[in-house]
């Protein structure tokens, strides 16, 4: 501890992302990273950017970027926010949104930065339990909350809700902000961005990291109707009012625009995605259904950690979490199915040992 911190400095307990290891032959399934390139039009459009434009600052509204989104999705440029990754949207969120006097509501299992969010900006917060099946039902939130954040497809499970469900849970909470964190919808899921127009407190997020590969340019959107956006920027130029700049507006736009790429490449992902789920049933392992670019799984006989160990050893990087509920799975993101039938073969030698050994 310093004695130059502010006391909040203190109390923090920081978001720990995805480790970014630098290994030989790496087998990288642990960020849920794309294993496909992005768009040969977004990176095009970036090197285009790259001239002597970049003297000047970029738009601050980011609308070419607002544009192209809103025409993907069937709205208008005003119910569209850019930001500097979704994380960065969902921090802004948080502050304009979800800060009331009841607690903010979200899932016990879920998406890890959202408490921190809670502890940096003095937010109260209520947990709600998945049940056992690690599903989310949206009649246990209750009457006693002031707003509400999810991410669907839920992560790390993978599990998504149907649009009905979150249409029940809209029904039955008009009077506080809904916030439904999107970044994995592209695999399967429901987008909810379809009710916008009809529920003035829902706001949807989304990001290009994920099913667009942009997971290095850190572009993030938000989705909904005009009083909840302009919240979002009044926040947002109280404290930075360029937050993308131009070469990831150009290779962001050019990403929307290239549909036929997009729909090739979710397509893959999931076609790898149950190929793999396939494989790892067959290997005994308990795997959810997921709605997302990973999976998350179990094996009965066999610890996650050591596990996660194993596989490290072999050069095969996947997701862990030590803790309750879910320290007995590991998180593994879909690669290429050259990448997946690696860690299936690696997977079937560990077991394999470990079953020669007397079992673990």
């Amino acid at each position: 501890m310093s004695r130059f911190w502010s006391p909040l400095v203190e109390q923090l307990k920081p978001y720990v992302a995805g480790e970014q290891p630098v290994l030989p032959d790496l087998v990288k399934l642990n960020t849920n990273e794309s294993p496909y390139g992005p768009s040969p039009r977004a990176i095009e459009a970036i090197r285009a950017a790259a001239t002597d434009a970049l003297r000047l600052y970029p738009d601050p509204m980011s609308l070419k970027l607002r544009e192209a989104a809103a025409a993907h999705h069937g709205l208008t440029p005003d119910q569209v926010f850019a930001g500097n990754s979704s994380d960065e949207v969902l921090s802004i969120v948080f502050q304009a949104l979800l800060k009331h006097e009841k607690p903010l509501a979200f899932p016990d299992i879920g998406y890890s930065f959202y408490p921190v969010w809670c502890g940096l900006y003095g937010i109260g917060y209520r947990e709600i339990p998945l049940d056992d099946a690690l599903r989310l039902d949206v009649t246990k939130f209750g009457a006693d909350c002031g707003s509400i954040v999810f991410a669907n497809p839920n992560a790390p499970t993978g599990i998504a809700l149907s649009l009905a469900e979150i249409e029940t849970l809209l029904q039955a909470h008009p009077d506080i902000p809904v916030v439904i964190d999107e970044a994995y919808v592209d695999f399967g899921g429901e987008s909810a961005i379809a009710l916008i127009d009809r529920y003035p407190n829902l706001l949807v997020t989304h990001t290009l990291s994920k099913s667009r590969a942009l997971a290095g340019l850190r572009v993030g959107l938000a989705f909904g109707q005009r009083p909840l956006i302009d919240a979002l920027e009044r926040v947002k130029d109280s404290f930075n009012s360029y937050p993308l700049d131009r070469l990831a507006q150009a290779g962001a736009i050019a990403a929307y625009e290239d549909t036929n790429w997009f729909e090739e490449s979710c397509a893959k992902v999931i076609a790898s995605r149950e190929r793999l789920t396939a494989e790892l049933q067959r290997l005994g392992f308990d795997v959810l259904p997921s709605k997302a670019n990973f999976i998350f799984a179990r094996h009965p006989s066999h610890a996650a950690g050591d596990l996660f160990r194993a596989l490290r050893e072999k050069a095969i990087i996947v997701r862990w979490f030590d803790r309750p509920r879910i320290s007995d799975r590991l998180r593994i993101t879909i690669g290429t199915d050259a990448q997946c039938d690696r860690l299936v073969s690696a997977l079937k030698e560990i077991l394999r040992w470990n079953e020669g050994a007397g079992g673990a």
